[in-house]
């Protein structure tokens, strides 16, 4: 996963990461929030699901300390960051005004 993430980032739509784990309780609430934030905005966005017990790695790189962590990149860079749920029009709005 490391060696394709910077790749994954650079997509030409905006980028949303997801830093998750199996154990999580709020992780699985977000899971369905972001299946219909891809489902409304479609090719418009790439949305990463990154476990963050297989993948510490990354998580340490971008200080990952809980989860969820949603991280959103724009052109390859990091231009937003938010822990803990959100509902689905507060994503879709951050997306937006990115």
């Amino acid at each position: 996963m490391k060696s394709n993430f910077k790749k994954i980032i650079n997509a030409e739509v905006p980028v949303l990461v997801d830093f998750h784990a199996d154990w999580c309780g709020p992780c699985k609430m977000l899971a369905p929030i972001l299946k219909q934030v891809k489902d409304e905005l479609g090719e418009g966005i790439k949305i990463v699901k990154i476990d963050v017990d297989k993948n510490q790695a990354i998580a340490n790189k971008f200080q990952v300390r809980g989860v969820p962590t949603m991280l959103l990149f724009k052109d390859g860079k990091q231009v937003w960051r938010q822990s803990g749920v959100l509902q689905k029009q507060d994503i879709i709005n951050i997306i937006n005004s990115q």
